[in-house]
């Protein structure tokens, strides 16, 4: 790929958000770093993953690393965001997730949110993690309230709101492949391809 393209996925839990990136990667050949940024900010700070793990997309007063002291969320948010800068430094990449439309603002990036009807959502996790109805859509609803709160605190912007990106999708109509071609299509025609 010759163009320096960044996407940014922010997404509904069960929206399909990781495999919609993961097909974008594969047509265009490009990097995927979703859970990933976990591991690379545990690496550049030399906290443990479980701390990263824990904090991700999720708001409290602060987090303890037992192999160090404790930490606030502010700070685990700052180190991600140096690795998500970094790696778009170095080159194309998706990012999905972990408000990078918010960190990357200004860069010329395609800021895409993925969203599908709750039913669809709750069907998908009750396929995916073989949990009942009622199990599927507790999970969704905490997944989402908690995207949103952690979004919405670091960013004061709001989570999923169409103004804060640059294509808004229902992931289910199109499916994964068809969404990523469409995101990709809505690149082209934007200039970024």
């Amino acid at each position: 790929m010759e163009k320096h393209l960044i996407i940014n996925i922010g997404r509904q839990f069960g929206s399909g958000g990781r495999r919609v990136a993961d097909c974008l990667s594969q047509k265009l050949g490009i990097p995927v770093y979703d859970n990933e940024l976990i591991l690379k900010a545990a690496e550049k700070s030399g906290f443990s993953v479980d701390l990263f793990r824990k904090s991700d997309e999720t708001k409290s007063f602060f987090r303890l690393d037992f192999y160090r002291n404790s930490i606030s969320d502010e700070e685990l948010f700052m180190i991600q965001s140096n690795v998500i800068n970094e790696l778009a430094d170095e080159g194309s990449a998706i990012f999905v997730g972990r408000a990078s439309n918010y960190i990357l603002r200004d860069r010329n990036c395609l800021d895409v949110f993925l969203s599908a009807p709750l039913e669809w959502r709750v069907n998908e996790a009750m396929t995916r993690l073989g949990l009942s109805l009622e199990d599927a859509t507790k999970l969704v609803t905490k997944k989402d309230r908690s995207r949103q709160s952690w979004y919405d605190f670091f960013t004061l912007g709001s989570w999923g709101v169409a103004s804060e990106y640059d294509l808004c999708l229902d992931s289910s109509i199109l499916g994964d492949e068809g969404t990523a071609d469409f995101i990709i299509e809505f690149a082209r025609r934007r200039g970024l391809l």
